[in-house]
């Protein structure tokens, strides 16, 4: 794939834009199942090994606190989409190569979004 010269802050735009998300994805992955407090149900017993699959825990629901920093990280995600797909550099490209463009963006800066998770994990 040819390296497309993408402007600097649209490139930093997407960086921000992997890094939030990446962010929200292991912020979710960390809360309770359900937002709201709800009871668990049992799994199922499989007759023949006696195994128990399905099945939940209950829910204790998320904290105010949480609630609010999902919102904050949902609102910059999406603050950070508007910005890359609005960037005035996608007027300059081709109709039928956008995707394509897209799809190089999304990969150039994936690798720095994620030596960046990398640096701040190591910090911490």
């Amino acid at each position: 794939m040819a390296e497309t010269a993408f402007p600097d802050d649209l490139r930093a735009a997407q960086t921000r834009l992997h890094q939030a998300t990446a962010e929200l994805a292991a912020l979710c992955e960390r809360l309770p199942w359900s937002v709201e407090p709800l009871p668990g149900w049992p799994g199922t017993e499989h007759p023949h090994t006696g195994e128990v699959t399905g099945g939940r825990e209950a829910s204790p629901g998320w904290t105010e606190e949480e609630k609010e920093a999902v919102d904050r990280l949902r609102a910059r995600c999406l603050e950070l989409s508007v910005e890359v797909s609005g960037h005035p550099f996608w007027q300059e490209v081709d109709t039928e190569k956008v995707a394509m463009a897209r799809s190089e963006l999304k990969q150039a800066t994936r690798a720095a979004a994620a030596a960046a998770a990398l640096d701040v994990a190591e910090a911490a």
